[in-house]
């Protein structure tokens, strides 16, 4: 596999994104908080996120990158 520089070197190591969850149409969350990690290799240019909600780690191709918020 031939590596996509529009797929696999998207983010940045530890940049702050929003990955977007399986959902339905109920009143859940649609995404959730994470860090992203690396990417994970694959053809469809997913990506590996640290989760700030459980602290487990996510395989995700859905996300939308935002600036870090903040210390307070």
């Amino acid at each position: 596999m031939a590596i996509d520089y529009f797929k696999h070197c998207v983010l940045e190591y530890g940049a702050y994104a929003q990955v977007h969850e399986e959902h339905d149409n109920s009143m859940a969350a649609r995404t959730g908080g994470a860090i992203a990690m690396r990417p994970t290799g694959n053809v469809q240019g997913g990506y590996w996120f640290y989760s700030l909600n459980t602290g487990r780690m996510l395989n995700r191709k859905n996300w939308t990158e935002l600036p870090m918020p903040a210390p307070t």
